[in-house]
């Protein structure tokens, strides 16, 4: 269910704020509640659980975000120096109280390929949740584990929209671990099915690149907060 991001701290956040780390990390951080599979053509639901970032379109060598002057754009986020397509691109925050379980957002055949960090090691996410957390802000631009971190990007392609879409996720610092559910290539997905599965922090972004048959049309605002698999993120405007 989609709510604003004070609401869901206060929900889902301050009962559990006395609770030792070492309980969270057992018990309460690798939960994977049942959910209703939603299965509609003419919605992608949201891929994770998590605070919207940011929200854009965006052409390939556009910046999503700036960080300390250095644009962050779509052939980055994806790692694809080739990528050619303007894209919506819809950032989800996942913070260490969020279910950790990410879902088809629109069904099609799923290929995946991981990425390694640039650097030795991922850089931490813990500004950004904290801001988010202590805060109530969002300020993407605190996010330099956004050029550097280990990635998995999924590409689904979608014969009904005749063309792909991505969900790229980011690993965070503590455990750069990012666990695919199936290690099949091309693989037959629907609507909701549970994919994969990130460590601790992390970060997804949902990229559906843009087609002059369809629009594509953002439901929510930045700052909400979603579930994956439950929440639509963005409506898909077929000809008529």
């Amino acid at each position: 269910m989609v709510q604003s991001l004070e609401a869901w701290i206060e929900s889902d956040v301050r009962p559990f704020e006395g609770k030792s780390l070492s309980y969270l990390s057992q018990y309460h951080f690798f939960r994977d509640p049942t959910r209703a599979a939603h299965c509609d053509p003419e919605l992608f639901f949201s891929p994770a659980d998590g605070v919207v970032l940011y929200q854009r379109v965006v052409k390939p060598d556009e910046p999503l975000v700036e960080i300390k002057g250095v644009p962050y754009t779509l052939r980055a986020a994806l790692r694809d120096p080739e990528f050619d397509r303007p894209s919506l691109v819809i950032g989800i925050f996942m913070t260490f109280f969020d279910v950790h379980i990410n879902r088809v957002p629109y069904p099609g055949r799923l290929s995946w390929r991981s990425v390694e960090p640039i650097d030795t090691l991922n850089h931490p996410m813990l500004a950004v949740e904290k801001d988010l957390l202590e805060e109530l802000r969002i300020d993407p631009a605190r996010g330099g584990y956004l050029h550097h971190n280990q990635r998995v990007v999924n590409r689904v392609d979608v014969p009904v929209l005749r063309q792909p879409y991505y969900v790229v996720q980011i690993a965070d610092y503590d455990v750069d671990c990012i666990t695919p559910f199936s290690l099949a290539q091309n693989q037959p997905v629907s609507h909701g099915r549970r994919f994969s599965q990130i460590r601790y922090g992390s970060q997804v972004e949902l990229v559906i690149p843009l087609s002059e048959r369809i629009e594509f049309t953002p439901l929510q605002r930045e700052g909400v907060h979603v579930q994956a698999g439950v929440d639509p993120l963005v409506r898909v405007g077929f000809p008529s």
